[in-house]
């Protein structure tokens, strides 16, 4: 670990002794967004002072903003898992004086559940995925729709995210993970798609808008006593405002990315056969599209941190390229 870039508080965080509870082995993952500290049965999560334009953490009441909001909407999957907001001061963590950083408490998960220690296990099979098909279906059936909301879901907002991607990742081409023929293929395909205005209208008209959850893929689902579905984005409406179909292409994208081509496709069978909704498949290359480019473009983001080392880099730029070469998969 690079502790050099890391700031002072992230450095303090690091020792057992900082926690009020046990927390023998205290481990750092970071993120383009956060610093997350894995300590005995709890997880503290503290978010980057950085400024994505579709991600504004550059203040402390932002990032105090954030960490509320971080807590209110994922407690609707998970509310057993978010705990509280904690402040780090002089004194440490939740100690007394003016408050240096915010962050969100969480209960710690078993790592053997993560979806994403499953399918490195080769133990992820149709059960799991029937049981996070099964708590997703009323999640979305009870999440929140309104004329706002259901403003996200035509072709000209939708636009607004799937250009953002575009124009973020310029500076890429060309340096290893993204070509030009790509992200020329790609652009087009995706711009040629979001012309037909219609199929869109028809996916509001069908009540398919809702507030999401927006990063739904294997790294924040565990399957343990029950299914966990948690880390939703809380940053930014729009990209939480979407169409359902954007949300299961994300976690039908991520299987795919994985090798899980049948259980992907199961999933989607499975979700169109509870759920009623026989119009997803029409949207779900052009979502999964988008979903792969946005992982590419994380990758990319955090192989650019200071804060991570050569190997987090090296694994980040690597990840980035497969995604985007899935992304182009999919623009045909």
């Amino acid at each position: 670990m690079n502790h050099q870039n890391l700031p002072g508080f992230v450095d303090a965080l690091l020792r057992p002794e900082a926690y009020p509870h046990p927390a023998a082995d205290v481990r750092l993952v970071q993120t383009h967004i956060s610093f997350v500290l894995i300590a005995g049965d709890f997880v503290y999560k503290f978010k980057k002072p950085v400024n994505f334009g579709f991600l504004d953490f550059s203040t402390l009441q932002k990032r105090r903003h954030c960490c509320e909001q971080e807590l209110l909407l994922n407690r609707r999957l998970c509310p057993e898992i978010y705990l509280d907001l904690v402040t780090v001061t002089a004194e440490g963590l939740n100690g007394a004086g003016e408050v240096l950083e915010y962050g969100v408490k969480m209960a710690r998960m078993p790592e053997e559940g993560m979806m994403g220690s499953l399918i490195k296990a080769g133990k992820l099979g149709r059960e799991q995925v029937d049981a996070v098909v099964a708590r997703l279906i009323p999640f979305y059936q009870q999440a929140e729709r309104s004329v706002e909301i259901d403003g996200f879901g035509l072709a000209d907002k939708v636009a607004v995210n799937i250009l953002e991607n575009f124009e973020q990742t310029l500076g890429f081409i060309g340096q290893g993970a993204l070509s030009q023929a790509q992200f020329d293929r790609i652009s087009a395909w995706s711009k040629a798609f979001l012309a037909d205005e219609e199929r869109f209208k028809q996916r509001i008209a069908g009540g398919y808008i809702r507030d999401c959850h927006g990063d739904l893929y294997s790294a924040n689902i565990c399957l343990a006593d029950k299914v966990y579905i948690f880390d939703c984005i809380e940053f930014n409406q729009r990209f939480r405002y979407c169409d359902v179909a954007s949300d299961v292409a994300f976690l039908a994208m991520d299987l795919d990315f994985h090798g899980l081509r049948d259980l992907s496709e199961h999933c989607i069978d499975r979700f169109c056969q509870l759920s009623g909704d026989s119009g997803l498949r029409g949207m779900l290359n052009f979502y999964k599209c988008y979903r792969a480019y946005v992982r590419g473009k994380i990758g990319l983001f955090t192989a650019g941190d200071p804060a991570v080392d050569a190997a987090v880099r090296t694994s980040c730029t690597e990840a980035a390229a497969k995604y985007f070469a899935l992304a182009e998969s999919y623009a045909v």
